[in-house]
């Protein structure tokens, strides 16, 4: 008897030292996310609170929106959780994503120096603000980076009726050069700077040059209002329904990539839509100001 006891107690030990073996790394999933939604800072609410209910822990991947879905077509984690709906829908119906969850949303904002050189102030409407800005030149950084903003911002930038060129640039993935391409108006490198950064950086390098960029209200509002040191940049275009930013939840199929931790990443995206989740999302406030707004339940308090 006391020869099976030590047994067992070193097998219970070596599951706590051994790499791989332990209780923490069965519940640890990887997750490809936006920059916007790290940079806003939901998830330092919402990823403790998930821990504490389900045990579950989250390594967060922040990137674009388009890388974050690449790392979901190449099996490198088991759920991502991003902001660009007609590209998400596409992945789960070439089998990539087991389904999607619609969480939450908020919207973009087109910001600039207070001073506006361009005189968009006041405009409700992103094409006709984009098409002033276009046509006075004024100063304008885009993310470039195949994000969810980017996505959005090609789209406006197209709705304006201006002359637009396509762009492909190469990426590095796996050792592998891969082409990505994107549309732009004409004036790249001049008053159209495209940098190829996360939100954060983008909105950082629009204060120092004092430029107008697009960005989701979430980060905005962080970098606005979340930091010491603030934001001088302004919102001057907003409420358009065209600057709607829907997020959504969306797990590996594990029938495309047997290895995914499925069913915790099912046990996290239903909880993301659980009452007590979209309530956090709906109490997220900075600085009094909501950042994001509950879809899978409208009216969570």
């Amino acid at each position: 008897m006391k020869k099976s006891a030590v047994w067992i107690l070193t097998v219970v030990f070596m599951m706590y030292i051994v790499p791989g073996t332990t209780i923490g790394a069965d519940k640890l999933l990887k997750m490809s996310t936006t920059t916007s939604t790290e940079n806003s800072g939901l998830l330092d609410v919402l990823l403790p609170q998930l821990e504490k209910d389900t045990g579950i822990q989250v390594k967060v991947i922040a990137k674009g929106t388009g890388a974050a879905i690449r790392d979901g077509m190449d099996g490198n984690v088991d759920i991502i959780f991003v902001h660009a709906k007609s590209r998400e829908e596409k992945f789960v119906k070439d089998g990539y994503g087991a389904y999607r969850l619609g969480v939450m949303h908020n919207d973009f904002v087109i910001v600039g120096p207070d001073a506006d050189p361009a005189g968009i102030k006041g405009k409700r409407t992103a094409a006709v603000t984009l098409k002033t800005i276009g046509k006075n030149k004024a100063k304008f950084i885009s993310r470039g980076d195949d994000s969810g903003t980017h996505t959005k911002e090609q789209a406006l930038w197209k709705a304006t009726g201006l002359s637009l060129k396509t762009e492909t640039t190469e990426i590095i993935k796996k050792g592998k050069k891969e082409s990505v391409s994107f549309q732009h108006p004409v004036g790249l490198g001049k008053w159209y700077l495209s940098i190829g950064q996360g939100m954060g950086k983008t909105l950082t390098y629009a204060e120092e040059k004092q430029a107008y960029t697009l960005v989701d209200r979430g980060t905005y509002l962080k970098y606005k209002y979340g930091r010491k040191q603030g934001l001088d940049l302004e919102i001057l275009c907003e409420g358009d329904p065209e600057l709607y930013n829907p997020y959504g939840i969306i797990p590996i199929n594990p029938k495309k990539y047997s290895h995914v931790k499925f069913e915790l990443a099912d046990r996290f995206a239903k909880w993301l839509v659980s009452p007590k989740a979209q309530a956090i999302i709906a109490n997220y406030k900075i600085e009094g100001r909501q950042a994001f707004f509950p879809d899978a339940v409208p009216d969570a308090k």
